[in-house]
Protein backbone atom coordinates (compact mmCIF):
# COMPACT_ATOMS: atom_id res chain seq x y z
CA UNK A 1 0.00 0.00 0.00
CA UNK A 2 1.57 3.52 -0.97
CA UNK A 3 0.84 6.29 1.45
CA UNK A 4 1.56 9.83 1.07
CA UNK A 5 2.55 12.51 4.12
CA UNK A 6 1.87 14.91 3.29
CA UNK A 7 4.65 17.89 2.82
CA UNK A 8 7.08 14.29 2.80
CA UNK A 9 6.64 11.90 0.37
CA UNK A 10 4.87 8.86 -0.56
CA UNK A 11 6.14 5.35 1.69
CA UNK A 12 5.47 1.60 0.36
CA UNK A 13 4.12 -0.15 3.24
CA UNK A 14 3.55 -4.06 3.40
CA UNK A 15 -0.15 -4.84 4.60
CA UNK A 16 1.51 -6.95 7.14
CA UNK A 17 2.12 -3.68 9.33
CA UNK A 18 -1.57 -2.25 8.73
CA UNK A 19 -2.78 -3.82 12.20
CA UNK A 20 -0.48 -1.32 13.87
CA UNK A 21 -0.90 1.23 11.99
CA UNK A 22 -4.66 0.59 12.62
CA UNK A 23 -3.95 0.97 16.22
CA UNK A 24 -2.12 3.91 16.01
CA UNK A 25 -5.30 4.98 14.02
CA UNK A 26 -8.06 4.50 16.60
CA UNK A 27 -5.74 5.99 19.74
CA UNK A 28 -5.57 9.48 16.58
CA UNK A 29 -9.09 9.40 16.59
CA UNK A 30 -9.48 8.81 20.50
CA UNK A 31 -7.06 11.87 20.63
CA UNK A 32 -9.22 13.92 18.16
CA UNK A 33 -12.79 13.28 19.70
CA UNK A 34 -11.21 14.25 23.27
CA UNK A 35 -9.63 17.53 21.92
CA UNK A 36 -6.47 17.35 23.42
CA UNK A 37 -4.15 19.22 21.57
CA UNK A 38 -1.18 17.26 23.70
CA UNK A 39 -3.15 13.87 22.92
CA UNK A 40 -3.54 14.88 19.30
CA UNK A 41 0.04 15.56 18.51
CA UNK A 42 1.28 12.51 20.29
CA UNK A 43 -1.14 10.47 18.74
CA UNK A 44 -0.72 12.10 15.50
CA UNK A 45 3.43 12.05 15.67
CA UNK A 46 3.28 8.22 16.79
CA UNK A 47 0.98 7.58 13.70
CA UNK A 48 3.23 9.10 11.08
CA UNK A 49 6.63 7.58 12.66
CA UNK A 50 5.43 4.37 12.42
CA UNK A 51 4.42 5.05 8.15
CA UNK A 52 8.19 6.02 8.00
CA UNK A 53 9.46 3.40 9.71
CA UNK A 54 7.31 0.27 8.36
CA UNK A 55 7.80 2.33 5.16
CA UNK A 56 9.97 2.08 2.46
CA UNK A 57 10.07 5.38 0.59
CA UNK A 58 9.59 5.72 -3.00
CA UNK A 59 11.70 8.24 -5.04
CA UNK A 60 10.44 11.89 -5.10
CA UNK A 61 10.12 11.51 -8.89
CA UNK A 62 7.94 8.74 -8.39
CA UNK A 63 4.67 8.91 -10.14
CA UNK A 64 2.71 6.27 -8.66
CA UNK A 65 -0.67 6.91 -6.65
CA UNK A 66 -0.69 6.99 -3.48
CA UNK A 67 -3.64 4.37 -1.86
CA UNK A 68 -4.17 7.04 1.49
CA UNK A 69 -2.93 10.62 1.82
CA UNK A 70 -2.02 11.21 5.72
CA UNK A 71 -2.40 14.56 7.06
CA UNK A 72 1.96 16.56 7.42
CA UNK A 73 2.59 16.92 11.22
CA UNK A 74 1.86 20.20 11.49
CA UNK A 75 -2.11 19.73 10.64
CA UNK A 76 -4.46 20.80 13.22
CA UNK A 77 -7.08 19.20 14.84
CA UNK A 78 -9.72 20.69 12.60
CA UNK A 79 -7.57 19.83 9.22
CA UNK A 80 -7.24 16.01 10.42
CA UNK A 81 -11.40 16.04 11.46
CA UNK A 82 -12.06 17.26 8.25
CA UNK A 83 -10.10 14.37 6.61
CA UNK A 84 -11.57 12.01 8.76
CA UNK A 85 -15.13 12.98 7.49
CA UNK A 86 -14.01 12.91 3.84
CA UNK A 87 -12.77 9.39 4.92
CA UNK A 88 -15.03 7.75 6.89
CA UNK A 89 -13.93 5.66 9.26
CA UNK A 90 -10.08 6.76 10.41
CA UNK A 91 -7.28 7.43 8.33
CA UNK A 92 -5.68 3.86 7.91
CA UNK A 93 -8.11 1.20 6.19
CA UNK A 94 -8.76 -2.13 8.49
CA UNK A 95 -7.71 -5.81 6.83
CA UNK A 96 -10.58 -7.86 5.47
CA UNK A 97 -11.24 -10.80 7.46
Amino acid sequence: MIMRVMGEGQFQVAEGHLNRLNELDEELLVALESGDEQHFRAALGSLLDAVKEYGTPLPDDSLEPSDLILPDPEASLDEVRELLRAEGDGLIPGIPE
